[in-house]
């Protein structure tokens, strides 16, 4: 089994629909972000990931207001999920809002 792991800091705004603090007005922060995937094969090349694949899967949040790029309220948890769902035998997604406020998704087991 190989396992990959991508570090990526991303700088984004957005704001929470529905919450009742200061969150709810729109704000911006240099998301740190670590993207785990798994495999027991490689592909033809010799990858689990290509790593400039997850580079630019995730640069559409670099700069971007994520209130109009996400579908659901972009919470740091909505985030996490949204990036593993997206990136190729991806399993894992952490995503620190602020220093010391980490989210971590990890993909339920089939």
């Amino acid at each position: 089994m190989w396992y990959l792991e991508k570090k990526i800091v991303v700088s984004s705004a957005h704001h929470l629909k529905d919450y009742d603090g200061p969150c709810a007005k729109p704000h911006g922060h240099n998301w740190n972000i670590i993207v785990r995937c798994k495999s027991q094969v490689l592909d033809k090349i010799g990858m689990v990931v290509d790593f400039r694949l997850i580079k630019e899967a995730l640069k559409k949040f670099d700069h971007a207001n994520l209130n109009e790029l996400m579908p659901e309220n972009p919470t740091a948890e909505n985030i996490a999920k949204h990036i593993c769902d997206f990136i190729p035998r991806c399993y894992e997604v952490e995503v620190e809002e602020t220093e010391g406020s980490v989210i971590r998704y990890v993909k339920a087991e089939n």
